[in-house]
């Protein structure tokens, strides 16, 4: 094993820090500051892995699942105090574990050359935590891909790819896409769009889902715009029985997900 890095204030560690508190835009790597994040980048994704840090605690304890696949996987892993492992960590608790991953950047292209069944489109999606969870409910039921408008949330921002929970490392994530142009290039590949909003007339358990389809998912505060929505072939309302004014954007999503993955079979 390479020497322990001790200083907090290494150029090394200083690089490191600076990915986790990056400002938007496209980064050369990202940092994953949880234990399962890293366990599935190193899984799922170790041609990705630029290094993988472990305190002295963390290089025991997950010594089966993260040390040895990194190093059987031939990845740069190297043993940190506390102190290194808190100035690298984008979180206020770290959990003894920091890998730096380069980022993905599959095409709209490379998606639908695969024939997908099943996608969604988050459209002016801001909340890091409602497109992690996207992610991780798309990667559960076996979508294809998420597709991300160019004015939605980076995914690559510390806080979305904790949510994803590893999901981020197990399917394309496709992002900067135009929304009305991509609606048209998935309607021409035979996809049918269909936009989830509360002014919808067909219910979810009306709407077809057995052919391939994308759900187009809107921004947390103010829905989906008329011209999105005017743009997608369908419009579907969850429907809401109880006294709850409405679902989340997070929520939805993941209803209307499990919708079509009891409806449809398709390939991921």
């Amino acid at each position: 094993m390479a020497d322990v890095l001790t200083n907090p204030r290494s150029d090394r560690v200083r690089s490191v820090r600076s990915l986790a508190q990056r400002p938007g835009g496209p980064p050369p790597g990202r940092v994953v500051g949880r234990t399962q994040g890293v366990r599935e980048a190193v899984r799922c994704a170790a041609d990705r892995v630029v290094d993988v840090y472990l305190t002295a605690q963390a290089m025991e304890r997950y010594a089966a699942d993260i040390a040895a696949p990194a190093r059987a996987a031939g990845l740069w892993v190297h043993q940190v105090t506390d102190e290194v492992l808190a100035v690298m960590a984008d979180s206020e608790q770290p959990q003894g574990v920091v890998a730096v991953v380069e980022a993905s950047a599959p095409s709209l292209a490379d998606v639908l050359a695969g024939s997908p069944g099943l996608l969604v489109l988050l459209t002016h999606v801001r909340d890091p935590g409602n497109a992690g969870t996207v992610i991780r409910a798309a990667d559960a039921v076996g979508a294809a891909a998420v597709l991300v408008s160019e004015a939605s949330v980076d995914v690559t921002s510390p806080k979305v790819v904790r949510s994803t929970a590893g999901s981020l490392f197990h399917l394309p994530i496709v992002t900067g896409l135009p929304v009305e142009s991509t609606l048209d290039e998935l309607r021409a590949h035979g996809i049918r769009t269909l936009a989830a909003d509360g002014a919808g007339t067909t219910l979810l358990p009306d709407a077809d889902l057995s052919t391939p389809h994308c759900w187009v998912m809107g921004n947390e505060a103010w829905g989906l715009p008329e011209q999105v929505r005017a743009h997608c072939d369908d419009i579907v309302r969850v429907p809401i029985v109880g006294k709850a004014e409405s679902l989340n954007l997070a929520m939805a999503a993941t209803v209307c997900l499990y919708a079509s993955a009891g409806a449809l079979t398709f390939g991921t």
